[in-house]
């Protein structure tokens, strides 16, 4: 069977190849019958010249064309929703209703006509005027974005339709598509669309490339190259480290997501309050798409104390009791084994471990609750806070606040921390401790719910310190803060007037965007 083509320069056509890879249907553990191709160099180097010579074009184009593009994408995303899901479906085993329709799809379609409406008004830009000096600067387009996509999330954020590939073109960069092997029949489907999008709205022929996997040492050199501007990056730890050091050897800028245990802290008040109710919010949270979010509470702290274990108990339970969910891979499900293995040999303790009928025939995982205390997590915090992503977490169980606190203290960056605390303000001196220590560790603090959803809102924080990601500045989604990442930021000293670029001249380009003019916000021209 010939392999399937990759898009690059405006065409499809057969790629340059030694080897092929299949995906798998993870609730089958059967390999699907197509081909994909794992690209030599000489097919990365010429998607390179290609979006390059795109680039400098997009520089010149008016926005009203990106935005074009966005909203088209958008529409004929919605016009094959069906499709595409149900093949997301096949190659990742989550459902298609509700969380492939009805959930991630509407998602996906939404951050692009955000990112549409972005591009046009240019508020993003953040264009800064000083009159009296002469200088004015905005952000503007840095180059060709490679975007590698994950494995848990096969539409919102795809590198063919996510937020990522959003923002890219919204600042007016051409954007590579490296696929993720696990779906890349569902990604060849969205940069099939967004290739038709291209062209009806009249973008260069190589603003959307589509190459599938390529040789490690070729992944490597493509993030260093010097010939693309940015890469943004959503995956595991592992393979997030060695793009990073590949690109900062040679000062390319790359935004990465990679791992976070989301610590929750659960107060006693709270548990006193509302006990009940909160052990059907964890255990929810923690195994609807067996865990496969970079947001599962995969951490839990609290006091050892009557109401904790009448907590542990129930959750026990209802982990025993409820089906273990499909796993994304074969790699998903070794990962989280060999990692609980980890958390085990430390001396974790194994709570739950079990799933109810219904489980799957795939790749799987029982859910796993495992626990252990502060003193033994303290002594060995590193290991402790190994990820294991997917349907299981641990408890940490403390003596007191000031234990607690210690916990919070030995955490690495996480993306979330989330804290529970009673209604009535009896657990208030307790929060303001705990969220004191908890707020410089995490993106995005949390009070009274779970961490696993992520709201398409321009104030959101998809990012936090490191490991979480790569950077604390930057945010993955939330547009249009997540535009930046894909920007310059270029300054005119002493440029006369009609060499500026239109969001920098007097006259305000929409009469809507934002611009700081002399220290002030302002919607007005000058003059």
């Amino acid at each position: 069977m010939a392999a399937e083509q990759v898009l690059i320069g405006g065409k499809w056509r057969d790629a340059e190849y030694n080897e092929t890879f299949q995906a798998e249907n993870p609730a089958t553990k059967q390999a699907l019958p197509q081909q994909y191709p794992i690209s030599t160099w000489n097919d990365v180097d010429e998607a390179l010249t290609a979006a390059a010579t795109a680039f400098q074009e997009m520089r010149g184009m008016a926005v009203e064309k990106l935005e074009l593009f966005l909203n088209r994408f958008a529409e004929l995303l919605d016009q094959s929703k069906q499709a595409i899901c149900e093949l997301a479906n096949v190659e990742s085993g989550l459902p298609v209703s509700p969380r492939l329709l009805d959930v991630e799809m509407p998602r996906t379609i939404n951050q692009l006509r955000l990112a549409a409406a972005a591009a046009v008004d240019g508020s993003w830009r953040a264009a800064t005027i000083d009159t009296a000096a002469g200088i004015r600067s905005y952000f503007a387009g840095i180059g060709p974005v490679a975007v590698f996509g994950p494995n848990n999330f096969p539409l919102a954020f795809s590198g063919a339709s996510g937020g990522d590939f959003a923002a890219a073109i919204a600042a007016g960069n051409p954007v590579i598509v490296k696929a993720n092997p696990a779906q890349p029949g569902t990604t060849r489907e969205l940069v099939k669309i967004a290739h038709q999008a291209a062209d009806e709205s009249g973008l260069p022929p190589a603003a959307v490339q589509l190459i599938y996997h390529m040789a490690n040492e070729d992944g490597l050199k493509f993030v260093a190259d010097p010939r693309l501007g940015a890469i943004g990056f959503t995956g595991s730890k592992t393979a997030g480290l060695k793009l990073k050091e590949a690109a900062d050897k040679v000062g390319k800028p790359i935004y990465l997501e990679m791992s976070s245990v989301n610590p929750v802290v659960i107060l006693p008040g709270a548990l006193a309050e509302r006990g009940d109710a909160l052990v059907g919010e964890f255990q929810t949270s923690c195994l609807m798409a067996a865990g496969q979010f970079c947001t599962n509470p995969g951490l839990v702290i609290l006091l050892d104390d009557d109401q904790s274990a009448k907590f542990i108990e129930a959750v026990k339970g209802g982990f025993a009791k409820a089906p273990s969910g499909t796993l994304l891979t074969k790699g998903v499900e070794a990962g989280l084994t060999q990692n609980l293995k980890v958390l085990i040999d430390a001396g974790a303790d194994v709570e739950a471990s079990g799933s109810g009928d219904g489980s799957s025939q795939g790749y799987t995982c029982p859910n796993t609750l495992l626990s252990t205390t502060a003193e033994k997590f303290l002594a060995d915090a590193e290991v402790f806070q190994t990820e294991a992503f997917g349907n299981c977490s641990l408890i940490v169980k403390a003596k007191n606040l000031a234990e607690i606190c210690l916990v919070i203290d030995s955490l690495e960056g996480n993306l979330t921390g989330t804290i529970y605390s009673d209604t009535a303000g009896g657990d208030d001196p307790a929060y303001d401790q705990v969220a004191h220590h908890l707020r410089p560790k995490v993106g995005r603090l949390i009070n009274d719910k779970m961490p696993t959803g992520v709201a398409v809102s321009t104030a959101m924080n998809h990012g936090g310190p490191f490991p979480a990601t790569g950077h604390p500045v930057f945010t993955a989604v939330g547009i249009p803060a997540s535009i930046h990442r894909f920007a310059m930021l270029q300054c005119f000293d002493n440029v006369r007037p009609n060499r500026l670029p239109r969001e920098l001249r007097d006259e305000n380009p929409t009469g809507k965007t934002w611009r700081l003019v002399n220290g002030a916000w302002t919607q007005d021209s000058i003059g």
